[in-house]
């Protein structure tokens, strides 16, 4: 039987209301959203819009303000492209993954905008103050994860979310490792939300959500079918058809709504605990071992993620060891160049992330597994 320890990449198992919504969609939802005036292109529409209506909910928005993406990749990209596309100065911290990383640098790259990099701290004053250090008159907006995908460690995004409101600059966050984990809502001053659906939210593989406050345009960096205006050659402007082209994912939709409706269900606090408490007993197993090194500080704060590595081994063969054994943990730089060269791991990390299916017994058994291999120095 294999454990999955890699949720912070999907999480799997999904919940069977998940499954259910899938195979409900394949079957009742066969029509295209919003292009059409029939029964099954209607039902379709009325089924789109109810996830939509159930993720804006979820994170104090607008359903009209609500757009489905691929995954949190393909909302960042729309967010960053989409507000930076008349240049200007952006701000991203050094934990970012790079699906905001290399979209902001290919911009500077190219001349089109100017970027700086505010370093992150274990203690979140200094971090405030490394984003204000960096502040010119021509800053236009800031890229944050809410929390690191390395490491977990949660950054003070509402205090930088209140720094960009102080000085009129549009706040996009990464919440891919934290929504459903903690309670995220628009109202902690994000302008902009991208995150993932198959990860906290329970959907299926192939799933977003950029989620907008309204306040900033967004120019779509995509045009096509919208299902309206269809007479017209230039793109809408309004949300969420301009950032919408082509057909929407339905039966992914359908299973973020149902993924949500399962996280609210439980509560993200209860969430949070459970898989908390499975990564503390994960790092106690662990702590008499000289031989790993946790890669958390005692000044920070994290969402239940922990990167470890295991002297004398790559953490690639770390984690085939650990893979023979059964278990699923992800190894390397996990797509985060930034967070890596933060935190000075040249070969990457061993990355262990539960989910509210884990089992604290299946992690100590991990943590014992990793004590047993071999000393390559002995």
């Amino acid at each position: 039987m294999l454990i999955n320890f890699d949720n912070a990449a999907t999480t799997y198992p999904k919940p069977v209301e998940v499954r259910r919504a899938a195979a409900e969609a394949m079957i009742r939802y066969g029509g295209n959203a919003g292009r059409g005036g029939h029964a099954l292109a209607e039902r379709t529409s009325a089924a789109l819009y109810s996830a939509r209506e159930t993720a804006a909910a979820f994170f104090g928005a607008q359903p009209e303000n609500t757009v489905f993406a691929l995954n949190c990749t393909h909302a960042l990209n729309m967010a960053i492209q989409g507000v930076m596309e008349d240049g200007g100065h952006l701000i991203i911290s050094s934990l970012e993954h790079n699906s905001a990383s290399r979209p902001a640098a290919a911009l500077a790259m190219k001349k089109k905008i100017s970027m700086s990099v505010a370093e992150v701290y274990p203690e979140d004053s200094r971090t405030v103050e490394s984003f204000r250090a960096l502040i010119r008159s021509d800053t236009k907006a800031v890229v944050c994860t809410l929390a690191s995908n390395v490491t977990g460690q949660l950054l003070p995004y509402r205090e930088i979310a209140g720094l960009c409101r102080e000085h009129g600059i549009c706040f996009i966050a990464d919440g891919a490792q934290a929504c459903g984990i903690i309670d995220v809502k628009l109202s902690d001053g994000i302008n902009i939300l991208c995150t993932a659906g198959h990860k906290g939210l329970y959907g299926i593989s192939g799933t977003g959500l950029l989620i907008s406050d309204g306040k900033y345009r967004i120019h779509p960096i995509i045009q096509g079918g919208t299902g309206n205006l269809s007479s017209s050659l230039i793109q809408p402007e309004l949300l969420p058809e301009s950032l919408e082209s082509g057909t929407v994912n339905v039966v992914g939709a359908m299973t973020v709504k149902a993924g949500i409706e399962f996280v609210e269900r439980i509560g993200t606090e209860k969430i949070f605990r459970h898989e908390e408490r499975i990564c503390s007993r994960f790092i106690r197993e662990l702590s008499g071992d000289r031989r790993v090194t946790i890669y958390r500080s005692p000044d920070a704060r994290y969402v239940p993620i922990v990167s470890f590595d295991l002297r004398g081994y790559s953490p690639e063969k770390t984690a085939a060891i650990l893979a023979a054994e059964g278990y699923c943990l992800r190894a390397g730089y996990h797509c985060s160049a930034l967070a890596h060269s933060y935190l000075g791991t040249e070969n990457g990390t061993v990355r262990f992330s539960p989910s509210v299916f884990s089992r604290e017994q299946d992690a100590a058994a991990l943590a014992n597994i990793i004590k047993k291999i071999p000393n390559p120095e002995n």
